[in-house]
């Protein structure tokens, strides 16, 4: 009975490769209870939401494991412009104390950075992701660079990254790419800042309305230097907290930004001054499955996940299977 069963490939309580490709699809798309109705629905199969479970988990390892990042730099020039944005967002999970027998009690909740990443060559629509969860900033940037890889970044190429002012997102840009990079601070993230100097200056709608859009049109236009110039005369006494001094922090941040705000260069070449695009991507990437309602990953299975959904966001779904499918 036993060579029969094992030229079979069928085991015990076990699932065959087609029915765990369909088990990890849904997996990583939806709840595991979840999984378990649309598995009756659409294919007649019961399974327990622990195998599901078990079977999604298993392969989203394998596929954090089987996922390269190439650090090594290009010798092809590659395409002309490579567009990088990179933005950080924090996901649910949980930690147990090994202390106890019953992992349910003594759990402690946290919140992790999870950092994502995408690269496209200037004018495509076809992104490249990366992204970690347990990684530091270092990790992000190897991400970022992996990313501009497969999205075409070579010897001669130049890097347009945008990013929402976070001080570790320019230092990766600028030790990955050197002067190669160039690192632009989104705009609607700098525009927060004298929207809130506009209210403290002219307290009146009218006036506030007129006096940022007048500022807004300035930093498009490449004028900061004017706009900080308007802020000078209005600058709160040291004695005020900064939480109280809007126009203080929209001068200091912008004073030591001013590398970062090339809005003209961007517009001329018709390149994104916005980082909408990874805004986004953190939405249907990483909030939809990891930050279900409810839902609290343990961080090693949280970072296991993220890879099996950049996996099929990178359209490297079928790649994988085929690789199971050859080591069977």
């Amino acid at each position: 009975m036993r060579p029969f069963v094992d030229s079979a490939k069928v085991s015990n309580r076990g699932c065959s490769r087609p029915l765990q490709r369909v088990v990890t699809d849904f997996g990583a798309d939806v709840a595991f209870a979840q999984v378990e109705d649309k598995l009756v629905e659409h294919y007649g199969i019961l399974l327990a939401p622990s195998t599901i479970r078990r079977v999604t988990e298993t392969h989203a390892r394998a596929i954090y494991a089987a996922t390269p990042v190439d650090g090594t730099w290009p010798v092809d020039a590659g395409s002309e412009t490579v567009v990088v944005e990179m933005d950080g967002g924090m996901v649910p999970t949980v930690e147990a104390d090994v202390a106890q027998k019953d992992r349910r009690k003594g759990k402690q909740l946290q919140w992790k950075e999870a950092k994502l990443c995408l690269a496209h060559e200037a004018g495509s629509k076809t992104l490249s992701y990366g992204g970690t969860l347990q990684g530091d900033a270092a990790d992000a940037g190897k991400q970022l660079f992996g990313c501009a890889r497969s999205a075409g970044f070579g010897k001669n190429s130049r890097v347009h990254a945008v990013g929402d002012g976070a001080d570790w997102i320019a230092l990766q840009v600028e030790e990955r790419f050197g002067g190669q990079g160039g690192y632009l601070v989104d705009f609607y993230h700098v525009c927060d800042y004298p929207t809130a100097a506009s209210t403290a200056i002219h307290p009146g709608t009218e006036m506030s309305k007129a006096w940022f859009n007048q500022q807004k049109e300035r930093l498009k236009a490449g004028d900061f230097a004017g706009v900080i110039e308007s802020l000078r005369a209005h600058i709160e006494t040291d004695e005020v907290a900064d939480s109280e001094a809007p126009v203080r922090s929209c001068h200091r941040y912008l004073s030591r930004r001013k590398n970062q705000l090339d809005y003209p260069g961007a517009l001329a070449d018709d390149l994104p001054i916005g980082s909408g695009e990874i805004e986004s991507a953190h939405r249907y990437i990483v909030q939809k499955r990891l930050k279900l309602p409810g839902s609290w990953w343990c961080a090693e299975n949280d970072e296991h996940m993220l890879a099996l959904r950049l996996n099929r966001a990178n359209q490297q779904w079928e790649n994988y299977w085929n690789q199971v499918r050859k080591a069977a």
